[in-house]
């Protein structure tokens, strides 16, 4: 199977500009993985396995007062159910957020980023549109000495959540609104659950998440479309600052399935507003909640892998998806048999106490799944609904005067 991703990853090793393959996975734990997380997953480890590489598994912990170990738990054990394994590359954006400070006041001495004191409502007013180009906020001049001094006290605890903020000093006129001098740092006195309150500040997604690349040596990081706007931002921030790597964003487009929500924000409001029992309940389309409904691994993988990797935006069935696990549970499901409404049918001139035996298929798309016994004796439970006294015509089940077959 190729793709735009793999023919680039190809392209990249054909020309020498990696030695191997390194791609990484990263969730941020505040919430259960659903669905078109399952694509990522699938596009992240299966590009590193087929060119001999490794996919990290890296949590996006930056913010902390929508994160839990509960979640992180659930991602590790979901994303080792879908059938990978990360091994030793395991890893914390928080594991970095000593060096990520450090290069952030690295930015401040070079004149490319300041403490800014506006509101967050005045940060968004000073942006501008899409239309409209931005104003330069009026603490956008502060000296390098005198940013490094505020940043530091940020740092130490001294501010209040929400004072001031750490931005990068770009272009307030450029018309990318992403590259308009954006937030890096904010304060929030919020305690982490691997950090403690060690840290009054955190970093931004947009600015922790190339820096984190370049440490891990990531060599190609794949995103959703999303994030397309978003990678200006990448490159600048590799390019200003001494990273060990140069990694390089491309962006994918993220699976959208008709008839189904995969928005975190509104999964998580049906679960605290009690509209589902949790985020397995078999009616959630998150990878918890369709292991429950009965869907396989095998399933997910191979519904990744025929919606494919492509660069605009679409809708799937959701019916794939089910075609997807009826394929694979029809190939290796034992066969069995239930009734849920049953109607007790006694065979009159069948003998008395005679009980037969026959053989029959597990799974009859599977000749090496074995055989099991079938009994049958006088008496025998039919469903209720395929019985009718006075049927209509086109009626071919069981009625007064009528026979049928019996079959295992």
């Amino acid at each position: 199977m190729s793709d735009f991703i793999r023919e680039i990853v190809e392209a990249d090793l054909e020309a020498g500009r990696h030695s191997t393959v390194i791609t990484r996975f990263p969730p941020e734990p505040n919430g259960y993985l659903h669905i078109g997380h399952a694509k990522s997953i699938c596009l992240n480890f299966g590009v590193a396995i087929e060119y001999g590489g490794h996919c990290n598994l890296r949590f996006d912990d930056t913010n902390p007062t929508k994160e839990e170990l509960e979640y992180a738990e659930a991602i590790k054990r979901d994303v080792k159910w879908l059938g990978f394994d990360w091994g030793e590359h395991l890893y914390h954006a928080s594991d970095y957020f000593g060096e990520l400070y450090a290069w952030g006041e690295e930015l401040i001495r070079a004149g490319k980023a300041y403490v800014d004191d506006l509101t967050a409502d005045q940060i968004r007013e000073y942006r501008g549109t899409l239309t409209e180009p931005g104003k330069e906020s009026p603490y956008r001049n502060r000296t390098p000495g005198e940013n490094l001094d505020l940043f530091r006290r940020m740092r130490a605890g001294e501010f209040a959540d929400g004072t001031r903020v750490l931005r990068a000093k770009i272009d307030m006129s450029s018309p990318n609104v992403n590259m308009r001098d954006p937030v890096l740092y904010r304060i929030r006195h919020e305690t982490h659950h691997r950090t403690g309150d060690a840290w009054p500040i955190y970093p931004m997604y947009d600015y922790a998440h190339p820096l984190s690349d370049a440490i891990e040596s990531i060599t190609h990081s794949l995103c959703t479309l999303e994030f397309e706007d978003h990678r200006p931002l990448y490159d600048w921030l590799i390019d200003n600052l001494p990273v060990p790597s140069r990694p390089r964003q491309y962006e994918f487009a993220r699976l959208n399935l008709n008839y189904t929500v995969v928005s975190k924000r509104k999964l998580l409001r049906l679960v605290e507003e009690g509209h589902v029992r949790g985020w397995a309940d078999p009616r959630m389309p998150t990878i918890a909640g369709l292991r429950r409904r009965g869907y396989t691994p095998a399933s997910i993988r191979n519904f990744a892998d025929r919606v494919g990797v492509a660069k605009r935006e679409n809708v799937i069935d959701v019916a794939l998806l089910e075609f997807s696990v009826r394929e694979d549970l029809n190939k290796t499901a034992p066969r069995v048999m239930g009734v849920l409404d049953p109607l007790r049918v006694v065979i009159e001139d069948y003998p008395v106490g005679k009980t037969e035996s026959f053989e029959t298929a597990n799974n009859p798309e599977d000749p090496n799944g074995g055989m099991r016994s079938v009994p049958f004796s006088r008496v025998i439970y039919i469903e209720r609904e395929d019985f009718m006294e006075e049927p209509p015509k086109k009626f071919f089940r069981l009625a007064p005067g009528r026979e049928v077959r019996l079959r295992s």
